[in-house]
Protein backbone atom coordinates (compact mmCIF):
# COMPACT_ATOMS: atom_id res chain seq x y z
CA UNK A 1 0.00 0.00 0.00
CA UNK A 2 0.95 3.69 -0.66
CA UNK A 3 2.30 5.58 1.82
CA UNK A 4 -0.17 8.40 0.10
CA UNK A 5 -3.19 6.15 0.41
CA UNK A 6 -2.27 5.64 4.17
CA UNK A 7 -2.02 9.37 5.12
CA UNK A 8 -5.47 9.55 2.91
CA UNK A 9 -7.73 7.43 5.26
CA UNK A 10 -6.25 8.72 8.12
CA UNK A 11 -7.26 12.31 7.15
CA UNK A 12 -11.06 10.40 5.91
CA UNK A 13 -11.37 9.16 9.38
CA UNK A 14 -9.97 12.38 11.76
CA UNK A 15 -12.85 14.54 9.25
CA UNK A 16 -15.23 12.03 11.02
CA UNK A 17 -14.05 11.44 14.60
CA UNK A 18 -13.02 15.37 15.35
CA UNK A 19 -16.80 16.79 14.58
CA UNK A 20 -18.05 13.92 17.24
CA UNK A 21 -15.64 14.62 19.54
CA UNK A 22 -16.14 18.44 19.56
CA UNK A 23 -19.94 17.76 19.82
CA UNK A 24 -19.96 15.62 22.97
CA UNK A 25 -17.31 18.27 24.52
CA UNK A 26 -19.88 20.87 24.12
CA UNK A 27 -23.21 18.89 24.94
CA UNK A 28 -21.26 17.65 27.69
CA UNK A 29 -19.22 20.33 29.56
CA UNK A 30 -21.82 22.37 32.22
CA UNK A 31 -19.86 24.72 34.42
CA UNK A 32 -19.84 24.15 38.43
CA UNK A 33 -19.24 25.61 41.53
CA UNK A 34 -18.09 23.18 44.29
CA UNK A 35 -21.52 22.11 46.17
CA UNK A 36 -23.73 24.98 43.88
CA UNK A 37 -26.01 23.34 41.44
CA UNK A 38 -25.43 25.09 38.08
CA UNK A 39 -28.47 26.78 36.80
CA UNK A 40 -31.85 25.15 35.99
CA UNK A 41 -31.90 24.57 31.98
CA UNK A 42 -34.68 23.51 29.85
CA UNK A 43 -34.57 22.11 26.29
CA UNK A 44 -34.45 24.47 23.40
CA UNK A 45 -35.07 22.94 19.80
CA UNK A 46 -33.54 23.54 16.50
CA UNK A 47 -34.45 22.34 12.69
CA UNK A 48 -31.78 21.09 11.03
CA UNK A 49 -32.36 19.25 7.44
CA UNK A 50 -36.14 18.80 8.68
CA UNK A 51 -35.13 16.71 11.81
CA UNK A 52 -35.59 18.09 14.97
CA UNK A 53 -32.24 18.36 17.09
CA UNK A 54 -32.65 18.77 20.87
CA UNK A 55 -29.41 20.02 22.92
CA UNK A 56 -29.23 21.74 26.66
CA UNK A 57 -28.12 25.10 27.68
CA UNK A 58 -27.50 27.06 30.05
CA UNK A 59 -26.44 31.07 30.32
CA UNK A 60 -22.73 31.13 29.47
CA UNK A 61 -20.51 31.89 32.27
CA UNK A 62 -23.24 31.70 35.39
CA UNK A 63 -22.88 29.56 38.09
CA UNK A 64 -24.51 28.72 41.07
CA UNK A 65 -28.16 28.18 41.88
CA UNK A 66 -28.23 32.03 42.33
CA UNK A 67 -25.97 34.03 40.35
CA UNK A 68 -25.89 37.70 40.92
CA UNK A 69 -26.72 40.76 38.52
CA UNK A 70 -23.20 41.33 38.04
CA UNK A 71 -22.56 37.28 36.41
CA UNK A 72 -25.67 37.42 34.58
CA UNK A 73 -24.38 40.77 32.94
CA UNK A 74 -20.92 39.38 32.38
CA UNK A 75 -22.45 37.47 29.94
CA UNK A 76 -24.54 39.61 27.68
CA UNK A 77 -23.11 40.84 24.60
CA UNK A 78 -21.65 44.59 24.12
CA UNK A 79 -22.00 46.36 20.33
CA UNK A 80 -23.58 48.86 18.72
CA UNK A 81 -27.18 49.37 18.46
CA UNK A 82 -29.20 48.45 15.44
CA UNK A 83 -31.21 52.05 14.77
CA UNK A 84 -33.12 51.70 11.61
CA UNK A 85 -36.66 50.26 10.88
CA UNK A 86 -38.29 50.42 14.15
CA UNK A 87 -42.42 50.59 14.43
CA UNK A 88 -44.43 49.82 17.00
CA UNK A 89 -46.82 48.06 14.92
CA UNK A 90 -43.78 45.46 14.59
CA UNK A 91 -44.69 43.98 18.10
CA UNK A 92 -48.18 43.12 18.01
CA UNK A 93 -49.92 43.83 21.64
CA UNK A 94 -51.61 43.83 23.49
CA UNK A 95 -53.67 40.14 22.44
CA UNK A 96 -55.78 37.57 23.78
CA UNK A 97 -53.53 34.86 23.30
CA UNK A 98 -55.79 31.81 25.64
CA UNK A 99 -58.85 33.06 24.25
CA UNK A 100 -60.33 34.01 27.42
CA UNK A 101 -61.57 37.20 27.04
CA UNK A 102 -58.66 39.05 28.40
CA UNK A 103 -55.86 40.72 26.86
CA UNK A 104 -52.77 41.34 28.33
CA UNK A 105 -53.23 44.50 29.38
CA UNK A 106 -55.99 43.33 31.68
CA UNK A 107 -54.42 39.84 32.68
CA UNK A 108 -50.82 42.14 34.00
CA UNK A 109 -53.67 44.52 36.04
CA UNK A 110 -55.52 40.93 37.40
CA UNK A 111 -52.36 39.80 38.40
CA UNK A 112 -50.97 42.39 40.19
CA UNK A 113 -54.13 43.68 42.44
CA UNK A 114 -52.97 43.58 45.71
CA UNK A 115 -56.45 42.76 46.43
CA UNK A 116 -58.58 40.66 44.09
CA UNK A 117 -59.04 43.11 40.84
CA UNK A 118 -62.96 43.96 40.47
CA UNK A 119 -63.81 43.15 36.34
CA UNK A 120 -66.33 44.07 34.13
CA UNK A 121 -68.89 41.00 33.99
CA UNK A 122 -69.71 42.12 30.47
CA UNK A 123 -66.21 41.66 29.35
CA UNK A 124 -62.68 41.69 30.98
CA UNK A 125 -62.27 45.09 31.38
CA UNK A 126 -60.61 45.71 34.70
CA UNK A 127 -61.95 48.85 36.84
CA UNK A 128 -60.77 48.52 40.33
CA UNK A 129 -58.04 46.79 42.75
CA UNK A 130 -54.89 48.04 44.33
CA UNK A 131 -51.75 48.62 42.76
CA UNK A 132 -48.39 49.96 43.91
CA UNK A 133 -46.03 51.47 40.98
CA UNK A 134 -42.62 50.42 42.00
CA UNK A 135 -41.48 52.70 39.79
CA UNK A 136 -42.30 55.88 42.30
CA UNK A 137 -43.78 54.06 45.35
CA UNK A 138 -47.68 55.32 44.42
CA UNK A 139 -50.81 53.35 45.34
CA UNK A 140 -53.25 53.50 42.96
CA UNK A 141 -57.09 52.16 42.51
CA UNK A 142 -58.01 53.34 39.42
CA UNK A 143 -56.48 51.55 36.22
CA UNK A 144 -57.27 54.25 33.95
CA UNK A 145 -53.96 55.50 36.03
CA UNK A 146 -51.74 52.58 35.15
CA UNK A 147 -49.52 51.79 31.97
CA UNK A 148 -48.23 48.62 31.47
CA UNK A 149 -44.42 48.72 31.01
CA UNK A 150 -42.16 46.73 29.20
CA UNK A 151 -39.02 46.33 31.42
CA UNK A 152 -37.04 46.36 28.22
CA UNK A 153 -38.83 48.82 25.81
CA UNK A 154 -39.86 47.83 22.26
CA UNK A 155 -37.86 49.81 20.71
CA UNK A 156 -35.13 49.00 23.24
CA UNK A 157 -35.56 45.51 22.11
CA UNK A 158 -35.72 46.27 18.32
CA UNK A 159 -32.35 48.02 18.59
CA UNK A 160 -30.57 45.24 20.96
CA UNK A 161 -31.74 42.12 18.87
CA UNK A 162 -35.34 41.87 18.05
CA UNK A 163 -34.76 43.71 14.37
CA UNK A 164 -34.12 39.98 13.52
CA UNK A 165 -36.76 38.17 15.28
CA UNK A 166 -39.68 36.84 13.22
CA UNK A 167 -43.22 38.31 13.80
CA UNK A 168 -44.41 35.90 15.78
CA UNK A 169 -41.33 35.79 18.27
CA UNK A 170 -41.80 40.22 18.56
CA UNK A 171 -45.38 39.32 19.38
CA UNK A 172 -44.47 36.58 22.09
CA UNK A 173 -41.73 39.34 23.49
CA UNK A 174 -44.86 41.88 23.53
CA UNK A 175 -46.95 40.09 25.56
CA UNK A 176 -44.79 38.00 27.53
CA UNK A 177 -46.82 36.73 30.44
CA UNK A 178 -44.17 33.67 31.34
CA UNK A 179 -42.05 35.92 32.92
CA UNK A 180 -43.46 38.11 35.93
CA UNK A 181 -40.61 40.84 35.58
CA UNK A 182 -41.32 41.00 31.39
CA UNK A 183 -44.42 43.61 32.22
CA UNK A 184 -45.32 45.52 35.22
CA UNK A 185 -48.20 48.13 36.22
CA UNK A 186 -46.53 51.43 37.08
CA UNK A 187 -47.43 54.95 37.08
CA UNK A 188 -48.74 56.13 33.47
CA UNK A 189 -46.11 59.48 34.29
CA UNK A 190 -43.36 57.51 34.83
CA UNK A 191 -44.07 54.73 32.32
CA UNK A 192 -44.09 57.56 29.61
CA UNK A 193 -40.88 59.49 31.22
CA UNK A 194 -38.74 55.97 31.07
CA UNK A 195 -40.45 56.12 27.28
CA UNK A 196 -37.72 54.14 25.54
CA UNK A 197 -34.44 54.77 27.80
CA UNK A 198 -31.99 52.15 28.88
CA UNK A 199 -30.81 52.70 32.17
CA UNK A 200 -27.98 55.00 30.43
CA UNK A 201 -30.38 57.49 30.76
CA UNK A 202 -33.40 56.77 33.18
CA UNK A 203 -33.85 55.24 36.71
CA UNK A 204 -36.77 54.77 38.34
CA UNK A 205 -37.03 57.99 40.91
CA UNK A 206 -37.55 55.43 43.52
CA UNK A 207 -34.34 54.40 44.81
CA UNK A 208 -35.05 51.61 47.01
CA UNK A 209 -35.93 49.77 43.44
CA UNK A 210 -32.90 50.35 42.02
CA UNK A 211 -31.52 47.03 42.24
CA UNK A 212 -34.45 45.29 41.89
CA UNK A 213 -35.00 47.32 38.06
CA UNK A 214 -31.46 46.75 37.23
CA UNK A 215 -31.49 43.12 38.21
CA UNK A 216 -34.91 42.87 36.27
CA UNK A 217 -33.51 44.62 32.63
CA UNK A 218 -30.18 42.14 33.02
CA UNK A 219 -32.42 39.16 33.35
CA UNK A 220 -34.57 39.88 30.85
CA UNK A 221 -31.93 40.52 27.89
CA UNK A 222 -30.06 37.81 28.97
CA UNK A 223 -33.26 35.89 28.53
CA UNK A 224 -33.92 36.52 24.97
CA UNK A 225 -30.31 37.13 23.97
CA UNK A 226 -30.10 41.04 23.57
CA UNK A 227 -27.08 42.70 23.69
CA UNK A 228 -26.25 46.16 25.07
CA UNK A 229 -24.17 48.83 23.72
CA UNK A 230 -21.47 50.48 25.79
CA UNK A 231 -23.20 53.43 27.70
CA UNK A 232 -26.01 51.23 28.80
CA UNK A 233 -23.40 48.12 30.08
CA UNK A 234 -21.21 50.50 31.32
CA UNK A 235 -24.05 52.59 33.71
CA UNK A 236 -25.37 49.37 34.63
CA UNK A 237 -22.08 47.30 36.01
CA UNK A 238 -21.77 50.79 37.54
CA UNK A 239 -24.58 51.13 39.43
CA UNK A 240 -24.82 46.96 40.42
CA UNK A 241 -21.21 47.65 41.76
CA UNK A 242 -22.13 50.37 44.12
CA UNK A 243 -24.56 49.43 45.77
CA UNK A 244 -26.26 45.87 44.50
CA UNK A 245 -23.48 43.77 44.85
CA UNK A 246 -24.85 41.23 46.09
CA UNK A 247 -28.84 41.51 44.20
CA UNK A 248 -29.30 37.79 42.90
CA UNK A 249 -31.27 36.37 40.19
CA UNK A 250 -32.60 32.92 40.69
CA UNK A 251 -33.36 30.74 37.56
CA UNK A 252 -36.18 28.51 37.60
CA UNK A 253 -37.89 26.32 35.08
CA UNK A 254 -41.50 26.19 33.61
CA UNK A 255 -44.17 26.50 35.80
CA UNK A 256 -45.12 23.29 37.60
CA UNK A 257 -48.77 23.22 36.50
CA UNK A 258 -51.09 24.96 34.20
CA UNK A 259 -51.65 28.23 34.08
CA UNK A 260 -54.55 30.14 36.05
CA UNK A 261 -57.96 30.74 33.88
CA UNK A 262 -57.07 33.96 34.03
CA UNK A 263 -53.36 33.85 32.91
CA UNK A 264 -51.97 33.92 29.08
CA UNK A 265 -48.39 31.95 29.19
CA UNK A 266 -48.12 31.75 24.99
CA UNK A 267 -44.10 31.65 25.49
CA UNK A 268 -42.73 28.32 23.93
CA UNK A 269 -38.98 27.41 22.64
CA UNK A 270 -40.51 27.77 19.36
CA UNK A 271 -41.38 31.35 19.84
CA UNK A 272 -38.13 32.35 22.07
CA UNK A 273 -34.99 33.11 19.24
CA UNK A 274 -32.89 30.10 18.66
CA UNK A 275 -29.75 31.70 20.12
CA UNK A 276 -31.25 32.48 23.54
CA UNK A 277 -30.30 30.47 25.88
CA UNK A 278 -33.74 28.34 27.65
CA UNK A 279 -32.59 29.60 31.00
CA UNK A 280 -35.71 31.50 32.70
CA UNK A 281 -35.20 34.07 35.78
CA UNK A 282 -37.18 33.76 39.09
CA UNK A 283 -38.20 37.63 40.09
CA UNK A 284 -35.98 39.66 42.23
CA UNK A 285 -37.58 40.21 45.96
CA UNK A 286 -37.95 44.36 46.64
CA UNK A 287 -36.88 44.46 50.69
CA UNK A 288 -35.07 46.46 52.70
CA UNK A 289 -33.05 45.70 56.15
CA UNK A 290 -34.75 44.92 59.47
CA UNK A 291 -36.87 47.99 61.17
CA UNK A 292 -36.84 49.10 64.65
CA UNK A 293 -39.74 46.37 65.42
CA UNK A 294 -37.48 43.20 64.08
CA UNK A 295 -39.36 42.79 61.20
CA UNK A 296 -38.16 42.67 57.30
CA UNK A 297 -38.94 46.00 55.93
CA UNK A 298 -40.78 45.10 52.47
CA UNK A 299 -43.34 46.80 49.77
CA UNK A 300 -46.75 45.71 48.63
CA UNK A 301 -44.46 43.73 44.86
CA UNK A 302 -43.27 41.01 43.73
CA UNK A 303 -41.70 38.36 45.93
CA UNK A 304 -38.91 35.47 45.41
CA UNK A 305 -40.49 32.05 45.54
CA UNK A 306 -37.78 31.30 47.61
CA UNK A 307 -39.17 33.53 50.02
CA UNK A 308 -42.46 32.34 50.33
CA UNK A 309 -44.13 32.22 53.66
CA UNK A 310 -41.63 34.67 55.39
CA UNK A 311 -42.76 37.88 56.81
CA UNK A 312 -42.28 41.75 57.09
CA UNK A 313 -44.33 44.62 57.95
CA UNK A 314 -44.74 47.45 55.33
CA UNK A 315 -45.95 51.13 56.95
CA UNK A 316 -45.91 49.22 60.57
CA UNK A 317 -48.74 46.67 59.23
CA UNK A 318 -47.41 42.86 58.77
CA UNK A 319 -46.68 41.47 55.69
CA UNK A 320 -46.18 37.63 54.12
CA UNK A 321 -44.60 36.45 50.53
CA UNK A 322 -47.61 34.35 49.47
CA UNK A 323 -48.89 33.17 45.80
CA UNK A 324 -52.53 33.85 46.90
CA UNK A 325 -54.28 36.87 48.59
CA UNK A 326 -55.72 37.10 51.92
CA UNK A 327 -59.37 36.41 50.45
CA UNK A 328 -58.04 33.02 49.17
CA UNK A 329 -57.65 33.86 45.54
CA UNK A 330 -54.03 32.85 43.86
CA UNK A 331 -52.28 35.19 41.98
CA UNK A 332 -51.12 34.32 38.79
CA UNK A 333 -49.09 31.57 37.96
CA UNK A 334 -45.61 32.20 38.71
CA UNK A 335 -46.36 35.70 41.13
CA UNK A 336 -45.48 35.59 44.49
CA UNK A 337 -46.66 39.35 46.47
CA UNK A 338 -45.67 40.83 49.52
CA UNK A 339 -49.57 41.21 50.67
CA UNK A 340 -51.13 41.74 54.51
CA UNK A 341 -50.50 38.85 56.57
Amino acid sequence: MKMSDNVSRRLQRSLIVFPALALAVTVGCVSSSGAAPSPESKKTTTTLKKKTVVTTTVVKGVVGANPTSLSVLSTITVQNEYKTGYSRSLFKHWIDANGNGCDTREEVLIAESQSKAQVDAYGCKVIEGDWLSPYDNVMHTNPSELDIDHMIPLKEAWDSGAWNWTAAQRQTFANDLSDPRALIAVTAGQNRSKSDKDPSNWIPPEKSYTCTYLSEWVAIKARWNLSMDQSEFGRIKNLLTASCTTTTVAPWGTASGPPSKSVTTPITEATIPAVVSATTLAPVATSAPKGNSGLLEVKPVRCKKAEFGQTGQYQGVAYVCSDHRKDGTAYAAGYYMWRPA
